[in-house]
């Protein structure tokens, strides 16, 4: 009955979604990259409409409906003709997507080396090929699975939207990661914090039996780029969540998504035991404790036999956790995991981890709290480390963790939604964020020893891998605020299946499948997506400053805030702008943060001539009238980036209105009137914090720059009480 309902909704989805589509001039952003408007180009069209007159999917069950369902509104729009689309066994067909056995080599006198190529593709991989049968060519789209049978297939689609060559195909691909997750920060009152695009897209008053539409689009669009979970409570954490009545919510989610590959994953409060488990404790250690989770695992477990496992955030910003009982994180992970365990459910525990008692520099209590721990946690547990050191800043160093612990599975996480990078109002494609991350080497081995290396498992031998993404979505129409936000959850979930692609390949896609498929357009949008994230580290933290972002809502610029109640809460503690210069010292002779690097990243960042210039004010407490490798003086040098920035936003903007008659009116619209507000934050970001530092440095602002129209104090009144957001 439950695959019933997840069918009736998503032929719901093939009705609601064509009707949307045949709506021309009102494209608002909500299909996002599945929008199957029909290929202009004539002659294409018509030889992919001959390749394709008749696709046969050999077997039933809830996915292969999805992908009958998937094909049923996708060719018939591309190819601007019906496409016949049967689920039995047929000899005739164009395109045939079977999981392969003996039976079927055999039947269609395939290819021995068919057989060889699924024996070594994972459970998730697919293959798309070109065969032979009775001497006409057909393709095949192949997997050990149903689920890989549906990836291979919105690959294949993605194909024809991307206008690519289909006469000979030769396609093997398996994911590099594991679980390829988002992170939703929302809230069971559907606040979602750090959410830019209104409230969660779950309607848990509604639920279960109201199952809104939106969740099997989320699900269809999640499964087109491979992700196969979603943690969608935030990770501080409602213990609400774990009762009998939201657990019932939970499995109605569960049961949409199932069909797509997408497990469900719950962010738990350490303290649950106590909250709504009558206890005591919520020590680890507790046997009453141990068995109440052990308990609460199993009553999840028969609601949803799928269910992915917990995520944790625990002694991190005032949330519980196992050192509240002077435990260990390794201590409180593994009480968790042992639950788990017999049913298969991981442990993804938070590395994001600061307190009040300890007054180390922030960037180093991760790596001191945790590294320690190596090897001690059970093989279920992955331990979830944001990219950098401190907080999804726009720029920062990778996370000395990456490499450290090589006993244990390490997840990357992501942020997705722009909460240090101007919200949905600005332009940031993030995959070149995500990249070089991803690509820079750890150097703890040697070279060749990646970020994305340590994360995929395969520098360590780890057991599983993981990646997650914090969410950015939310009930917008056109779900992430941004036209453009659609391109960073795009290229994440792109980039967790296979983190060997580049950004600039990933952006030349989501624009064709999303935007337009002109030549001279798309090039143009590329470029312009490719250099928004350097811009906007320019016109807030050029030069490896960080965490400058005015009080709770991080909304705009606020380097003079001094006031919070801890330290590290202060832009002052990281920028530490004095008469004498600016930057934070974190080597030998400052907070040592250097020392939890590899030898040969401490070799280079302990002198300024050889950290990279982008990295200098994170590492050091570098003089005004040091001189910098393009021959100006640091002072000079900082307010040039900061104009450079945001000039470059206004070329942005008026680049992006010569495409006027290139892109959809609606979509236009939109993004038109974000960089519009884009083009006056950067400016204002530029002018407050130049005018900040330069009560510092004495010094006055480059010949030939325009002055600010205001003054340091006025930008100091301004005040965003309803900044959105909000934690």
């Amino acid at each position: 009955m439950k695959f019933a309902l997840t069918i009736l909704l998503v032929l719901n989805t093939v009705f609601s979604m064509s009707v949307l589509a045949g709506q021309q001039g009102q494209e608002d952003g909500y299909r996002l990259w599945l929008k199957y408007d029909l290929i202009r180009d004539k002659e294409q069209r018509q030889a992919y409409a001959k390749q394709l007159s008749q696709l046969s999917i050999i077997g039933e069950s809830p996915t292969l409906s999805v992908i009958k369902n998937e094909f049923e509104l996708a060719l018939p729009r591309l190819l601007g003709k019906p496409i016949e689309v049967s689920l039995h066994d047929q000899r005739s067909s164009t395109l045939l997507i079977t999981k392969i056995d003996q039976k079927i080599i055999d039947q269609y006198q395939l290819d021995d080396d068919i057989n060889q190529s699924i024996d070594g593709l994972s459970n998730e991989g697919f293959i798309i090929k070109t065969i032979a049968i009775a001497n006409k060519p057909q393709i095949l789209i192949t997997a050990n699975t149903d689920i890989g049978l549906l990836y291979g297939s919105y690959h294949f689609i993605k194909l024809l939207q991307t206008s690519q060559n289909i006469t000979a195909l030769n396609i093997k691909q398996s994911p590099k990661v594991d679980i390829r997750m988002l992170n939703h920060w929302d809230d069971l009152d559907r606040h979602t914090e750090r959410g830019y695009a209104g409230e969660s897209i779950w309607d848990w008053h509604k639920l279960p039996e109201y199952k809104s539409q939106r969740y099997v689009d989320y699900a269809r669009a999640n499964a087109s780029i491979g992700l196969n979970g979603t943690a969608i409570n935030n990770v501080n954490a409602n213990a609400l969540i774990l009762t009998d009545a939201w657990l019932s919510k939970v499995e109605s989610l569960a049961d949409t998504f199932r069909p797509y590959g997408i497990k469900v994953y719950l962010s738990i409060k350490f303290s649950s035991p106590q909250q709504i488990g009558g206890l005591a404790t919520s020590d680890p250690l507790n046997s009453d404790v141990q068995q109440w989770w052990q308990n609460k695992a199993k009553e999840i477990y028969q609601k949803i036999p799928d269910f992915g496992g917990f995520l944790v955030k625990a002694n991190s910003e005032g949330q519980p956790g196992p050192g509240d009982y002077n435990r260990s994180h390794a201590q409180g992970a593994n009480m968790l995991a042992k639950a788990l365990s017999p049913f298969g459910g991981k442990v993804i525990w938070r590395a994001f981890v600061y307190s009040h008692e300890d007054k180390t520099e922030r960037s180093l209590q991760a790596y001191n709290e945790f590294v320690p721990l190596d090897g001690r946690f059970n093989d279920n547990v992955s331990i979830q480390v944001k990219n950098g050191p401190i907080d999804f800043q726009p720029r920062e160093p990778f996370s000395p963790l990456f490499g450290a612990m090589p006993k244990t599975p390490l997840a990357m996480e992501f942020q997705i939604t722009q909460e240090y990078l101007g919200f949905s109002t600005h332009l940031a494609y993030l995959a070149p964020l995500y990249e070089e991350v991803l690509d820079t080497d750890t150097l703890v081995n040697g070279k060749g020893s990646t970020v994305a290396q340590v994360i995929d498992g395969s520098l360590h031998n780890n057991t599983f891998s993981v990646m997650a993404g914090v969410a950015n979505i939310g009930n917008d129409r056109n779900w992430t605020g941004h036209i453009f936000g659609q391109a960073n959850w795009y290229a994440y979930g792109r980039l967790a299946w296979d983190h060997q692609l580049s950004s600039a390949e990933i952006a030349q896609e989501w624009v064709k499948m999303t935007l337009t498929k002109k030549p001279q357009a798309v090039d143009s949008i590329v470029n312009l997506m490719m250099g928004s994230r350097e811009h906007i580290v320019n016109y807030m933290t050029p030069l490896g400053l960080h965490h400058l972002m005015a009080t709770g809502h991080h909304y705009g610029p606020g380097p003079w805030v001094d006031n919070l109640s801890r330290a590290d809460w202060n832009p002052v503690y990281y920028h530490r702008a004095d008469e004498q210069g600016i930057g934070i010292d974190r080597t030998s002779s400052g907070t040592k943060g250097i020392s939890q690097y590899a030898p040969a990243w401490q070799k280079l960042f302990r002198n300024p001539k050889t950290t990279p210039v982008e990295l200098l004010l994170w590492f050091h407490h570098v003089p005004w009238d040091y001189q910098m490798p393009s021959g100006e003086i640091l002072w000079t040098e900082l307010v040039n980036h900061y104009y450079e920035g945001a000039q470059a936003v206004t070329v942005m903007e008026q680049q992006w209105l010569t495409l006027e008659h290139e892109i959809d009116a609606n979509q236009f619209s939109q993004v038109k009137m974000a960089l519009a507000i884009q083009v006056k934050e950067a400016n204002w970001w530029r002018d407050a914090c130049v005018l900040y530092f330069q009560e510092f440095s004495k010094r006055p602002i480059p010949h030939g720059l325009a002055k600010p129209t205001k003054t340091l104090e006025q930008f100091k009144s301004l005040s965003f009480p309803y900044a959105p957001g909000q934690g």
